[in-house]
């Protein structure tokens, strides 16, 4: 097995350390941006999908941003997973390493694209129809304007897809397209 993992033992390992279905959802939603990103650029689709997968898995018990993703870092590499995945995952939030910068197309994919999903999300939530096939690209390039909205979804790190290869409308797109691919499974 090449990264360490494979997807179904990605996915219970994730269920085993993270309770909310939402956040669960999350990290679906991460992994599908994360796989449409990854064939876009012609990159690994199963390597770069993992990551999204796992990027999250302390994140109930490690709430605070400056330790968040330690716990995970831990887990991974205890268990063996491909190095460069446990990599894109700790920097997906420099705040816990102080110091570091993100500083591959990986890295910046892990974290614009982990970071979208929330942007999106929330412009589905806000959708009368509450689904995402109800949003459309324009409304996600539009709330992303909108500084007020979803505050969480950091509009800097979500930029990063620009260094990651995908210009952000582009990558609005391609993101919302992945997210509504799996809506069924995220209950969007």
């Amino acid at each position: 097995m090449p990264y360490g993992i494979d997807r179904q033992e990605g996915l219970e390992l994730l269920k085993a350390h993270v309770a909310s279905r939402n956040l669960v959802n999350h990290c679906l939603a991460a992994e599908a941006v994360l796989r449409a990103t990854a064939q876009k650029l012609g990159e690994d689709v199963e390597k770069w999908g993992l990551a999204g997968l796992l990027h999250d898995l302390d994140v109930e018990t490690q709430t605070d941003l400056d330790t968040h993703t330690r716990e995970t870092v831990e887990i991974l590499e205890k268990i063996g997973v491909n190095s460069e995945i446990v990599e894109a995952v700790r920097l997906h939030n420099t705040q816990a390493w102080p110091g570091e910068k993100r500083t591959s197309p990986f890295h910046h994919a892990v974290a614009a694209g982990e970071t979208i999903t929330g942007l999106i999300i929330a412009a589905a939530l806000v959708n009368p129809a509450r689904k995402l096939s109800a949003v459309k690209p324009k409304s996600v390039k539009k709330r992303y304007k909108e500084k007020a909205f979803a505050r969480g979804a950091d509009r800097e790190i979500i930029a990063e897809c620009e260094l990651a290869g995908i210009p952000l409308a582009e990558f609005c797109e391609l993101s919302l397209a992945a997210m509504q691919d799996i809506a069924g499974e995220i209950g969007l």
